[in-house]
Order: C-alpha cells, then structure tokens, then sequence
C-alpha cells in the first residue's frame, strides 16, 4: 500500500489531503474569504495559506489515523496558480519532506482535478470539461497525454463569474459563484448576451464588458438621464445572473460536444470549482442524454480545490514510478496540462 500527502494552495483554497490506494482518508480545507466587491490578492493569499496550513495539516493527520513514518511520497501543487500562494505551499511542502524524510513531487493542478474526478466517479475515458477559477478547457486523453482541444482566450469561466459578482457587490462566502448560481435561480428574463464561441475556443471578457454596463448604470442613472435615449433598467440582478450562466454554459456544451463527436467519446465529467454548479451540470446532462452518452459529475467536496487531488495523482505517478529532484521542486504560475507525461495510465 501506498500513502500519500497532498498540499494545494494555488489560490483561495487552502487543503491538505491523504489517500490510501484510492481510498480518501482526509481532505481538509480552508478559504481565504474577502469583503464583497473584493478579489483575493496573492500577498494576502499567501500570508492566508500561512497562517492556516499547520493546523490543517494536524487535522488532516488526525483524521486519516496515520503519523508522518505512515506516508510514502509528500505531493504538492507545483503550478498554475498565483505564484506567491503556490511558494507559500510549496515551502511547507518541501519542510515536511525533509522533516519526514520523505520523496517530494510537484503535481500539476489540472491533472489533479481530471484524476480525482476519474476516481471519484469511476469514469473510464471521458472527454472532460475542467472550469475553474483560473482554467476553462476541454480535454480528452490520447498518446500518454491528455490533450487540450479547446479553451479560454482571455480569461477563466470562473474568473468571469467572479468578476460579475464583484460589479454587483455579491458575497464571497462560500463563493462569488455558488451566489450567483443562487441568483440565477430567481432570474425571469433573459438578456441576450454576445456569445462568443471561435472554432473551439471560447472568450468570455467581452461578455463581462457588455453586463458591466448594464450592472453599473444604476448608480449613474441621473448623469446619464438627459434625453428619452436614456436606457430603462429593465433587468434585475437575477436577470442578469441568470443570463450570464445560461450564455456562457451553453458556449461550453458546445464545444464539449464537438470534442466528443471528434473523439467518438460517449462520457463527459466536469471537473473544477465551476463544475459544481447544477445548472451546468444540467445543460451537460439534457447534450449527454441527446447523443446516448453519460455524464459524470462530483460535488464541491472534491470539484473545489483540495488537498486530496494532488495526493492522488501525486500517487498515482509515484506508483508508475515517476521520481523528481530536490533541485525540481518548485513552482511555475503556468504549466500546462498536456505537459504532463501520463505514465499511470494505458493507451
């Protein structure tokens, strides 16, 4: 049997998480959370990250039933994410290896997301959709790779929906999505927003930049009121919020089935922060049902950034025998997803 420690921390999310061969033994998390109409800083992130990570750690020890001689390989995320949140981890992560006399690997995020996800809901070779806060992609795994057939242009799905939330002052705790999500469900009329889908990327800035003006007029309605030009405040928030996500998920329904007709693939499973979301979960479900194919799906205890996923891909390469350096065990704020040599799995 093989154990293994995971630590993410490439934004908001702090989390510590053990695995056992596939088996969960303990994911602890916590979130950095910010007034609302605020973003999370990576200074203030990382002093965040800092300050919680040794008590989770402890009860992540304490949950599983293990102490530190029980763990084989320490795993930590080694990139994309905010660079000052990912050092801060990366440090505690190198500390414990030592301390422990433990082997160290980095682990891409995404990958971590895709294989919790495979664990998680047993889905064999699905094309996946992972979006998050920082990462909107489709993927399908081929050649000791996983591929990416499609992404963002500009920024995240997540990030867009954090943004929005922010113009119109929604709270951060849980998260600036799930309130939306919340929102959207109270929401009535739907506002035609651009939909911006190119080959098989999407771009998601424009459509911020077109609610941005329909959001903010209120609180300039008597500047602007000279004329019968004046623009009517049709729309509530929930409107908007309920267009915003029925435009941007029906945009990335879109392209994953296009993935899939390229593929001849009969699975999806959404994977990140975003993939929580029911409605999306939903439009995926109506396309999946449509072509014979099945959708996967996990909740926010595994979707959401955690310390889990890392520990699991993390094992699952240690396992195929993948090793790296003391001198390899940084961070980069970009690191791809097909980077990564899939030396687990078999074509």
């Amino acid at each position: 049997m093989v154990i293994a420690i995971g630590f993410e921390g490439s934004a908001n999310k702090i989390g510590v998480g053990i695995v056992r061969d596939g088996e969960v033994l303990a994911n602890e998390r916590e979130t950095y959370i910010t007034p609302p109409g605020e973003g999370f800083l990576p200074k203030e992130t990382a002093q965040h990250h800092r300050s919680k990570i040794h008590d989770i750690l402890k009860r992540s020890l304490a949950a599983a039933g293990i102490t530190p001689k029980d763990i084989d390989v320490v795993c930590y995320t080694k990139g994309p994410g905010m660079a000052p949140p990912l050092l801060a981890v990366a440090i505690v992560a190198r500390t414990v290896a030592l301390i422990w006399n433990k082997p160290i690997l980095g682990v891409n995020h995404c990958i971590g997301h895709i294989e919790m996800g495979r664990l998680i809901t047993k889905a064999e070779n699905p094309t996946v959709l992972y979006v998050s806060g920082g990462n909107t992609q489709v993927i399908s795994y081929a050649c000791k790779r996983y591929r990416i057939f499609g992404e963002t242009i500009d920024i995240a799905i997540g990030n867009c929906l954090d943004r929005f939330a922010r113009i119109i002052r929604l709270s951060n705790d849980p998260s600036p999505g799930y309130n939306i999500e919340q929102m959207a469900k109270k929401g009535t009329k739907y506002l035609p927003l651009p939909y911006s889908v190119k080959g098989m990327d999407v771009s998601f800035s424009g459509i911020l930049s077109f609610l941005e003006q329909k959001a903010r007029p209120k609180a300039n309605q008597k500047k602007k009121q000279k004329t019968s030009d004046a623009i009517p405040e049709q729309f509530s928030d929930e409107d908007l919020c309920f267009s915003l996500q029925e435009t941007l998920f029906a945009m990335l329904v879109e392209t994953t089935e296009r993935a899939m007709a390229h593929t001849g693939s009969q699975e999806v499973l959404i994977v990140g922060g975003v993939g929580c979301n029911e409605r999306l979960q939903q439009m995926m479900g109506i396309m999946c049902e449509e072509r014979g194919a099945k959708l996967f799906a996990t909740d926010e205890r595994f979707c959401i950034d955690n310390g889990v996923m890392i520990a699991h891909a993390g094992w699952e390469q240690f396992r195929s025998g993948t090793r790296m350096a003391w001198k390899d065990a940084t961070i980069t704020q970009r690191f791809r997803t097909d980077e990564v040599e899939v030396t687990w799995r078999d074509d």
